[in-house]
């Protein structure tokens, strides 16, 4: 009984995933740049801190909407845009595998500030910049991002993680890889 419950739950992970990977890239580049766009503008509006990094980064990618599902098992990832002094330079998808104590389903936004050229070169340079890698990531939570400010601003990344909605327990980065889209 419980090999097939796991089958039939591994089965409907997989179809959400690849339905989920179909609409996602199946999003034109225009669409992409309007949600991300507004997208920001909310994250902007909500955290201060946020619009001061934003200011002083030397890019900012942003992922409107990544969708998660998980049982036990299961994926999340998205379409995004990067921004450079106020315009859209270029096209991203977030994606990974998702393995633990999780069930549910889940969306949010996230949003990632280059702070260095350094880190820039990094994610232009290789096959992929991964999530929870570099230690010079700093997550923060867009409610709490007023306490983040150009002047204590030291990490060469920084991303913010905002409009949740759905069922899971928390939103997991580890193991998210962002790859540049030929959009």
């Amino acid at each position: 009984m419980h090999k097939a419950l796991l089958a039939v739950c591994l089965f409907f992970l997989a179809a959400v995933a690849v339905l989920g990977a179909r609409a996602a890239h199946a999003a034109s580049a225009k669409d992409i740049d309007q949600e991300a766009t507004a997208a920001l503008n909310a994250l902007y509006a909500k955290s201060p801190g946020a619009r001061a990094l934003g200011e002083k980064a030397k890019a900012v990618i942003v992922f409107p909407t990544v969708y998660k599902a998980a049982l036990v098992l299961g994926g999340q990832g998205g379409n995004g845009a990067m921004f450079q002094d106020g315009r859209i330079v270029g096209h991203y998808n977030i994606g990974g595998v998702v393995a633990g104590l999780e069930a549910g389903a889940q969306a949010y936004s996230y949003a990632l500030f280059f702070m260095s050229d350094g880190a820039l070169e990094r994610l232009n340079s290789v096959k992929g910049f991964e999530i929870g890698m570099d230690p010079n990531i700093v997550v923060v939570n867009a409610g709490a991002g007023a306490n983040v400010s150009t002047t204590t601003a030291q990490r060469d990344v920084y991303g913010y993680v905002y409009g949740t909605s759905g069922l899971m327990g928390g939103v997991s980065l580890q193991g998210l890889k962002i790859t540049r889209l030929a959009k």
